[in-house]
């Protein structure tokens, strides 16, 4: 980084860090506990805990290894604090409340840092006092960091096997396999698990894309350990055999494709009369460049947002100060700051800063119908300029029309995905803000429309306003449980849902705007470049500018 006087030296280094645990108590009666565990951060002057990331769950498990690592960045001059707690899942709600409680253990990333790898001894909250608790084995958690490495590159595998030791008595088994990388104090890390195939000596498993950053941290000389296993239901897994490798030696065509699989035990038995357990075949090992966001914004991708608006009843009479659509001069209401705080940012990426605005949950005029798709600005053509823009419709439309219901939003989802569904050639992307106060009425015809558009370039990010119910809310925002409709799942998640009330209760007093935009804005980019990735489409070279127009809206004014 240049040496800038007068500015403050904001470098980081990023790091990831890969956690298991090891002798876990038992919660269940009849099986091994289901764990997870889930990372908490003190931000910086703040004294409070935040969750920041969940790993996947790991079934029937007191030894687990997981895949999901949290990424920080790492300042020498902050001292980052950490807790882990540890869940056995008894369902799928997203609600820490509803698992079985585990235990925690706290260090800071310095710990972690300086001795490469932490290993806590897990404990109980403060909890009333329970008999034999205080001598309970609770179980250990191991956590370890490593710097990250910058490469962006992906890596593609299609892995075989041939003629594997048959481990169950009345089938032949049911192998996965587990690739580990090497570490820098010389360990093993899990950074990829395969799926299972039942009842085969000769599986043939799915071909996959990992990034070399995960797979070897951009080291191409890096070991890598496999290990192949026989699934058995109480997570007692048997081992079928190992190899080592390293990804230069997996890309080299003078190489041989096939390992052979050494079990450790039956080689020190046997020695020169074991031949191997069986061998694993890489059927393509392929690399391919990873594009960022910023490529395809720099090559003339298009952002465009339409906002759609709540005017359902719920949100209690406009004229009264207690309504959530209460216009005053000297203060903005929810609606006006979640407008201002996502618009105003994604205006930077819109070239000539136009904005559909749509409503729903009002009687319109001239008839006074209730309508679940008009035009907020009441004209023709409902784009509006700038945030400045959106926000004088906003206004406006609240003195023409009357707040009624239901709250229906399968009709704004299906209005703006039949615009992306012509567009969807990587030239632009949507961006669905919709605003809202209530329980939506038409959850079946929500998640079909969701479901529907998942395949299309469209991100849809839904602002809770108010203290309503937002638990519905949760099943659209897919990021624990997929969105299904009919039986089918959604292509990918798409939705990014955030109660406005948790930053107003969180930073009472304060201008809030900047926090919420971080917040709904965080997992845009993703959404957009894994769309672009589902469909190879490749980032066209830089331009200097661009002039394109917004796309016509051919919906019809109702």
């Amino acid at each position: 980084m240049p040496f800038t006087p007068g500015t403050a030296d904001t470098s980081a280094s990023h790091v990831e860090l890969s956690i298991c645990c090891r002798d876990l108590s038992c919660k269940d009666m009849l099986s091994k506990s289901d764990p997870m565990v889930v990372t908490f951060l003190k931000p910086f002057g703040q004294d409070k805990w935040v969750e920041y990331h969940r790993t996947e769950v790991v079934t029937n498990s007191h030894d687990p290894d997981f895949l999901s690592k949290p990424h920080l960045e790492y300042h020498f001059e902050e001292h980052q604090q950490l807790k882990f707690e540890v869940y056995d899942l008894d369902s799928s709600s997203t609600n820490l409340a509803d698992h079985d409680f585990l235990g925690f253990a706290t260090c800071s990333l310095g710990q972690i840092i300086t001795g490469g790898k932490v290993v806590n001894r897990l404990e109980m909250r403060l909890l009333p006092r329970i008999k034999g608790v205080g001598e309970q084995m609770l179980g250990h958690i191991i956590v370890s960091a490593e710097e990250m490495s910058t490469s962006k590159d992906e890596l593609l595998l299609k892995v075989s096997g041939q003629n594997l030791d048959k481990k169950d008595w009345f089938g032949k088994s049911d192998p996965f396999l587990e690739y580990f990388k090497s570490t820098e104090g010389g360990e093993f890390s899990l950074v990829h698990r395969t799926e299972v195939i039942k009842v085969t000596l000769n599986p043939s498993w799915k071909e996959f894309p990992i990034s070399v950053r995960a797979f070897c941290n951009g080291d191409y000389d890096r070991s890598i350990k496999v290990l192949c296993y026989d699934w058995n239901r109480s997570g007692n897994h048997d081992m079928i055999g190992e190899f080592y490798t390293t990804l230069r030696d997996m890309l080299d065509p003078s190489t041989s494709n096939a390992y052979t699989l050494i079990h450790p035990d039956k080689l020190a038995k046997k020695k020169s009369s074991y031949k191997g357990s069986g061998t694993i075949v890489f059927e393509k090992v392929q690399i391919k460049p990873v594009y960022s966001f910023l490529d395809y914004i720099k090559g003339g991708t298009q952002i465009y947002c339409t906002v759609a608006i709540d005017f359902t009843g719920s949100n209690g009479d406009p004229r009264s100060p207690e309504s959530l659509h209460f216009i005053s001069a000297g203060m903005l209401n929810s609606y006006e700051q979640a407008i201002m705080s996502v618009v105003s940012i994604i205006e930077d990426y819109d070239s000539d800063k136009q904005f559909p605005v749509l409503g729903f949950g009002a009687r319109i005029p001239p008839e006074g119908h209730v309508s679940h798709e008009f035009f907020v600005n009441m004209q023709s053509n409902p784009h509006c300029f700038g945030v400045s823009g959106v926000l004088e419709a906003y206004r406006n439309c609240i003195r023409q029309i009357q707040l009624s219901g239901p709250t229906n939003f399968a009709p704004v989802i299906n209005h703006v995905a039949n615009i992306a569904r012509n567009l969807a050639d990587g030239s632009s992307y949507f961006i669905l803000l919709i605003l809202t106060d209530g329980v939506i009425t038409d959850m079946p015809q929500t998640c079909q429309a969701i479901v529907k558009a998942s395949s299309l370039p469209i991100s849809i990010i839904i602002v809770g306003i108010g203290n309503a119910d937002f638990t519905a809310m949760e099943q659209l925002d897919g990021d624990t449980v997929a969105l299904s409709s009919g039986g089918k799942r959604a292509d990918r998640d798409i939705v990014q849902f955030v109660p406005f009330s948790k930053f107003l209760n969180a930073y009472p007093g304060q201008n809030v705007q900047h926090l919420l935009a971080k917040e709904v804005l965080a997992e845009i980019p993703f959404q957009f470049t894994s769309f672009m990735k589902s469909k190879g489409i490749a980032p066209k070279p830089p331009q200097i500018d661009s002039t394109k127009l917004p796309p016509d809206i051919d919906a019809t004014y109702s």
